[in-house]
């Protein structure tokens, strides 16, 4: 937010200095982030009218230019494009010191004589606008010191402003906190309302509900669109930021800087019928101000005239920018004044889905006073009449007032001020800080009963009125102590690995960790086929990031990318965090990107998870060993090693069935942990890798962190003193059986008799059918209360053999 310090000052009148009003400024969290000084340095600069203007005889690009001070005339030799006769415009006079140290001499330019130097903005340091002399209006009073004029010296000033401050995007919001700070008093705003002059009026229908609760206006008639903005007021919107360009829209621009109220000026003889405020139609278009034609759809809301008895000519895209086909011109004569109040969430992400970016969507994304509207439009007008004349019709106020926010009474009770902020502020200073912010207040007993101004959004508890206090108080003037109380000690559970031990385990894994976002965008998890329990942000930063995560990978996926396009072939990644999942049932509709999600005071499940992605050569190069591409056992080699930490492998398994769409077919395997699935590993599918622009090598493994963090109680066993018995067999199953499930039949077939199960050889070939392998295990038998008989073992393996014939479709081979 940028803004003059004078129209500040105008406001709330105050004695500080300007760097005291800067300090002032980031202590109660309205960050300074830019001063710029105006006009320190304009002695001897007037107000001037160039007489006449004829050709230098020696150059081409200049000017001999006789200019009248007030005070006689002088002869001014002048190369800028607009100097012309009638034009008033500032002179340095001789002995002036310009901003930038340029002092004015008396001077022979190719042989002619000039006594100063007519100036363009930039010139005098109040805008960087160099293409040709300031033109100043043509009733400017000859003669008068320029700074005098047009209010100088003054000074810009730039504050950065946290999204909850909504109402700091104005001069009169900024001077609430301002007063308040200094001990000051806000000037009362003179925005009384106009009493009609004609019946001219416009229909008015709400067909958004909740979206738009309030629309107001105003027709004007008879307006003079070509007068020229007024000198204060087009210098207020300078140094705001804001270039002037003809008096309607310069007067909808100031009151949006000092009220916080976008407002937007129809020519009202292109308006036809009843106006209606309304959803958009898929595939609408609308040609906008900025000249570009945009298509809408169902997200948007569009105000539109009612041609032809129906509301089908779209006239303004709402809460964003007004229609071309509409604008005021020089032309304008009769004016309707519009000023409404859209919810944030009708707003939030409509101008970036675009591509485009607005002070009045800007603003309405955060929120406007609900009670503005009215205001700016009774405060529009005024300046319109004094300024440009015209006939002023009733105001139109079409509310929907259940659903305008009202700010509900808040307890602050004295003992909780106390306590959070660790002193005792006086009654008299909480009482002129809440009154000097605007609430309202009522004495209670034990403390006060609070309401905020309807401008404040970010007053909802009694903590909100506690930090008010605080930051208005100053923070310098909290003591600091030191925080005192015992510190129970506690003790990790020996059933759960620590998670710093787990990152240490992928670190010498050669993983690097990675930090993403928890935010990512709908569009992205769309590729990804992440489309069911998505849970949307009421408020997002951007478009990109709209949704909670619903995953690791796209995140991480995106980083592995952003590694590989800058020359690092071989990339290692993992990621712990949360993920976010909608609390309920499967089955509901994808959310649409922008528009209001419908909140629920079911909290969303964040179940933390482990992420790793891996691309390129399985090792990192070297002398030994030949370089080799990463495959899907690499990764499922790293994911056995992290379980065995844990001590219990053989409640997990690897599965082939059951995989999400974004695995490769045949290259991946679901995980389970006793049965129930807890993660994915494999390959990227292709489909997805080059939609991603990805090589296919991708490589990803994702589940849930706590069953891989549960381990084996650590227990004490006796040496065995039998000894064990070995005995080796080889079965041929179909090609589709997995290791994994031959380990289960095996294990519940010997329980604790067996002591190690080892696969040594897989086979595929000649000798064994098509579409069967055969595989070739060591059983490791052994018994802790005698020593096991080759009948014993003999019969372990019948058992065995038994078992996966019925359950593996298992035959012996020889």
């Amino acid at each position: 937010m940028k803004f003059s310090e004078n129209w500040l000052r105008h406001h709330v009148p105050t004695n500080a200095s300007r760097g005291e009003l800067a300090a002032t400024l980031t202590a109660i969290g309205l960050e300074v982030e830019d001063v710029t000084a105006l006009g320190e340095a304009l002695d001897g600069v007037i107000v001037a009218r160039i007489v006449s203007a004829r050709k230098h005889p020696e150059a081409d690009r200049l000017q001999v230019c006789e200019v009248d001070t007030g005070n006689g005339v002088v002869q001014i030799v002048c190369g800028a494009p607009n100097a012309r006769a009638g034009l008033i415009a500032p002179l340095a006079m001789v002995g002036a010191q310009l901003p930038g140290g340029i002092a004015i001499k008396a001077a022979k330019l190719r042989g002619v004589e000039s006594s100063g130097m007519l100036c363009s903005a930039k010139e005098l340091g109040i805008d960087p606008d160099a293409s040709g002399l300031l033109e100043l209006p043509a009733d400017a009073p000859v003669g008068m010191p320029l700074a005098t004029y047009i209010g100088l010296p003054d000074a810009t000033i730039e504050i950065k402003l946290t999204p909850n401050r909504a109402d700091c995007f104005c001069v009169r919001g900024i001077a609430f906190d301002v007063a308040a700070a200094l001990d000051g008093n806000v000037i009362p705003l003179d925005a009384e309302p106009v009493p009609a002059q004609s019946d001219a009026t416009m229909k008015v229908s709400l067909e958004a509900g909740a979206r738009v609760p309030r629309f107001t206006g105003r027709v004007i008639d008879n307006v003079n669109a070509t007068v020229q903005t007024p000198v204060w007021m087009a210098e207020r919107l300078r140094r705001s930021g804001l270039r002037p360009v003809s008096f309607l829209v310069d007067v909808t621009q100031y009151v949006m800087l000092e009220l916080g109220q976008p407002m937007h000026a129809f020519d009202k003889d292109t308006l036809e019928g009843e106006i209606v405020v309304r959803p958009a139609r898929k595939g609408e278009s609308l040609a906008l101000l900025d000249g570009r034609t945009v298509e809408l759809d169902e997200d948007f809301l569009v105000v539109s005239d009612s041609r032809g008895g129906r509301a089908v000519h779209a006239v303004a895209l709402g809460g964003i920018m007004g229609g071309l086909d509409t604008r005021v011109t020089n032309a304008t004569s009769n004016v309707f004044l519009e000023a409404a109040h859209w919810i944030p969430s009708a707003i939030i992400g409509r101008s970036r889905k675009l591509g485009m970016f607005t002070d009045a969507a800007h603003r309405f994304e955060r929120g406007v006073d609900p009670q503005l509207p009215g205001i700016a439009v009774e405060y529009a007008t005024r300046l319109i009449l004094d300024i440009a004349g015209g006939v002023a019709g009733p105001l139109i106020d079409v509310t929907l007032s259940e659903h305008l926010h009202a700010p509900k009474p808040i307890v602050l009770r004295r003992t909780r001020l106390a306590r959070v902020l660790g002193l005792t502020v006086a009654d008299g200073e909480v009482v002129r800080i809440f009154t000097a912010l605007g609430m309202k207040l009522e004495p209670l007993d034990d403390g006060w009963r609070v309401t905020a101004p309807s401008r404040r959004f970010d007053i909802e508890r009694e903590e909100d009125l506690i930090e008010e206090v605080a930051r208005i108080h100053g923070y310098e003037n909290i003591p600091t102590h030191t925080p005192a109380g015992a510190l129970a000690l506690v003790t990790e559970p020996e059933a759960r690995l620590n998670e710093l031990a787990l990152r240490e385990q992928l670190a010498a894994r050669e993983y690097h960790e990675a930090v993403n976002l928890a935010f990512v965008s709908h569009t992205l998890l769309e590729k990804w086929s992440f489309t069911e329990q998505l849970v949307p942000l009421a408020n997002p930063l951007s478009a990109d990031l709209a949704v909670m995560r619903p995953s690791l990978l796209p995140g991480l996926i995106q980083a592995l990318s952003h590694n590989r396009a800058r020359q690092q072939d071989r990339v290692r990644l993992f990621e712990m965090g949360r993920v976010f999942h909608e609390c309920g049932s499967l089955h509901k509709s994808p959310t649409i990107p922008g528009r209001t999600p419908q909140t629920s005071n079911i909290p969303p499940v964040e179940t933390p998870s482990l992420a790793i992605v891996s691309a390129g050569h399985a090792r990192a190069e070297q002398w030994g060993e030949a370089a080799r591409p990463l495959d899907f056992f690499d990764l499922k080699g790293d994911l056995d090693a992290l379980i065995a930490w844990g001590g219990e492998p053989q409640r997990w398994a690897a599965h082939a069935d059951g995989l999400p769409g974004w695995l490769h077919p045949g290259r991946a395997a679901r995980v389970t942990r006793d049965g129930e699935t807890v993660g994915y590993l494999g390959a990227l599918h292709p489909r997805l890798a080059k939609e991603l622009d990805l090589s296919p090598d991708v490589h990803v493994l994702e589940l849930a962190l706590d069953p891989l963090l549960g381990r084996r109680l650590p227990k004490a066993l006796p040496v065995q003193r039998f000894p064990s018995v070995r005995r080796d067999i080889a079965v041929d199953v179909p090609e589709q059986v997995s290791w994994s499930q031959i380990e289960q039949a095996v294990r519940a077939t010997l329980g604790t008799t067996l002591a190690e199960l080892r696969l040594f050889d897989r086979y595929s070939g000649k000798g064994v059918e098509a579409g069967r392998k055969s595989l070739a295990m060591g059983l490791i038998l052994q018994d802790a209360s005698r020593t096991l008989t080759d009948d014993d073992a003999d019969c372990c393996v019948r058992n065995v053999v038994s078992a996966l014939e019925a359950g593996c479709e298992a035959k012996l081979r020889g």
